[in-house]
């Protein structure tokens, strides 16, 4: 293989998502040269594809909105909600900074957020808020990053209408009531226009929302920072300082376009490759439920296979499985594709807390408050699964439902149902008994759930699983169905059936870290010259998911602590004995 002059810089990032990028922001913004490699073509990884919500307690924008909260509140729900695994360092960590980090993209970089004060924790144990710890990426036009916007990675395809990805919030909820409001409808036909308009001009969407618009602007962020940005680049190795095993981390061996090249990384090296969702054998190895690893339909880009922990556990890294739940777990549909192609992951994050639709397993009996969080759903689904058993739910609305909120994958009004019932997605019956026996459901178990979840739920109650009695339920609910803005009767056919599957959104086992984002080997001492941040690193949250955003808000924070740790720049840093030491003959600005 042909091998080019070796190439250097200050940082060495793996991987493009908001961890990564974070870092590489962080550290290029405090002076030091950075290469980003990407194992992809295009940049953003996961973030590109998810929600973009970050968990910030304390945020500058709840703060600016009046919603002070003492930080003492955080830590008692997360110790609450984490028990043994609570790590008091790493939550201070997140706490004390989290705040800083919003605070200085703001003041430093093209970032810019919108609050989500109006979010609630997942659930109601002390400490818990209803609202103030969430921000997302404001909205960003993607012409402002020029050539480089046809190398971010584009939203999620079975999320998007055609393609047009739709913000969580207002914009959504103009889109659900396009044919209930003449307000919503012009709304719709505006983002409609722009979106054809867009495509026609530039070949995608520019207006850029969710995890997409937070991606852009690190991107741009990092981009004028002259941060040497590589896709098709993978890292094949670590680089060790002279011939000792336990030598510093100073680069690492990196494939680019094909090429073999050495990049030497003075200051060190950040892995934010994404975690392992689609490393089958590790799979195996973590995930309890599935023995070969195969039986498990994850969210995230199919390069996410583990390459950033494989790295670290090469060059003395401790993999940390010992959390409460391995992943971060969601349910999916696998949504059929033309051409032979493999079926893609659809997640279900939205329609299960809307009034009119139930889960249920084979017998045909619910077993989980369906409003309840993604991972909150999957778990009791794995817990009611008798061993040996395939693990999968059923979806199950009427005809009004589907037409008001979709199901899954098909759209609602004024999109036929006919194709994606052609297509083996929808199972549509004209009773209860006959969608059963198409499913595979036994027929007398669903027709005795659906009368007994009828009788409470057309006066709005859930006796058996309280769907609707948190904060949680209610904002993901439909407000204006009263009087539970989660609780219908399924009354009227035909009706609807869409598999559920174990999925995730990503994995929260990785590389043992500390609260600088240092990668720790086997007796807890950091790997010189070597952090992980995101996917890469044992999710601080212990593998409990207390609220949305706890997946990117620690990627960005702590992705801010390692860019600082790597430039000497923070406080924190220098007390914890992390600064590196300056070396005068490396160069602090320009480009690789």
């Amino acid at each position: 293989m042909t091998r080019e002059p070796i190439l250097e810089c200050d940082v060495l990032v793996l991987g493009s998502g908001a961890a990564g990028l974070s870092a590489a922001v962080t550290a290029a913004t405090h002076g030091l040269r950075v290469m980003v490699a990407e194992k992809a073509d295009v940049f953003g990884g996961t973030s590109a594809w998810s929600g973009g919500w970050m968990w910030i307690p304390r945020n500058p924008l709840a703060t600016r909105a009046g919603i002070i909260e003492e930080t003492e509140a955080a830590r008692t729900y997360l110790r609450n909600e984490l028990g043994a695994h609570y790590d008091p360092a790493k939550i201070d960590a997140l706490l004390d900074h989290g705040p800083e980090m919003v605070e200085f993209f703001e003041r430093e970089t093209a970032l810019r957020f919108i609050d989500g004060n109006r979010i609630p924790d997942f659930h109601t144990t002390p400490g818990a808020m209803t609202g103030g710890r969430s921000v997302c990426a404001m909205p960003f036009d993607g012409r402002e990053l020029g050539a480089l916007i046809d190398r971010v990675r584009a939203p999620l395809d079975v999320v998007t209408l055609k393609g047009m990805a739709i913000a969580s919030g207002q914009d959504l909820a103009h889109f659900f009531n396009a044919t209930r409001s003449p307000r919503s409808a012009v709304y719709v036909l505006c983002r409609l226009a722009r979106f054809a308009r867009d495509k026609l001009r530039h070949g995608r969407s520019m207006h850029l929302v969710n995890g997409n618009a937070l991606v852009a602007r690190l991107l741009k962020s990092a981009h004028d920072r002259a941060v040497d940005l590589r896709t098709n680049a993978k890292a094949i190795a670590l680089l060790r300082e002279g011939d000792s095993a336990n030598g510093r981390i100073m680069g690492a061996r990196v494939e680019i376009d094909g090429v073999a090249h050495e990049v030497r990384a003075a200051r060190g090296v950040v892995l934010a490759c994404g975690g392992y969702p689609h490393d089958v054998a590790r799979r195996a190895q973590t995930f309890a439920y599935t023995p070969s690893g195969r039986e498990h339909w994850s969210a995230a880009p199919l390069t996410n296979t583990g390459d950033g922990i494989r790295l670290g556990e090469a060059a003395g890294a401790r993999f940390d499985a010992s959390l409460e739940t391995p992943a971060a777990w969601a349910p999916v549909s696998l949504v059929p594709c033309k051409h032979g192609e493999a079926a893609v992951a659809f997640p279900h994050l939205i329609e299960r807390a809307k009034p009119g639709v139930i889960a249920v397993t084979r017998a045909g009996r619910r077993f989980v408050n369906e409003a309840s969080s993604y991972h909150d759903f999957i778990n009791a689904l794995i817990g009611t699964t008798p061993a040996g058993e395939e693990v999968c739910a059923w979806l199950i609305c009427d005809h009004r439902f589907q037409r008001r909120y979709g199901l899954g994958f098909s759209k609602p009004f004024p999109f036929p149902t006919a194709p994606y019932c052609r297509s083996g997605y929808l199972s549509r019956a004209d009773s209860l008994a006959e969608l059963a026996s198409q499913c595979g459901i036994d027929p007398q178990g669903l027709h005795a759930t659906v009368a007994a979840y009828n009788s409470y739920a057309k006066d709005g109650f859930d006796p058996q699983f309280h769907k609707g009695s948190t904060p949680y339920n209610r904002v993901q609910g439909d407000a204006r169905h009263q009087p539970n803005p989660c609780n219908a009767p399924l009354e009227r056919g035909p009706f609807y059936a869409v598999k559920l599957l174990p999925g995730s959104l990503g994995t929260f086992a990785g590389l043992a870290t500390d609260a600088a984002a240092r990668v720790l080997d086997d007796a807890g001492r950091p790997v010189p010259g070597l952090y992980a941040v995101g996917n890469d690193s044992a999710s601080v949250m212990g593998g409990c998911y207390p609220s949305g955003g706890i997946t990117l808000g620690p990627a960005m924070t702590f992705g801010y602590l390692a860019g600082l740790s790597l430039a000497g720049a923070s406080h924190t840093a220098r007390a914890a004995g992390t600064e590196p030491t300056p070396n005068p003959s490396i160069p602090s600005q320009g480009r690789i």
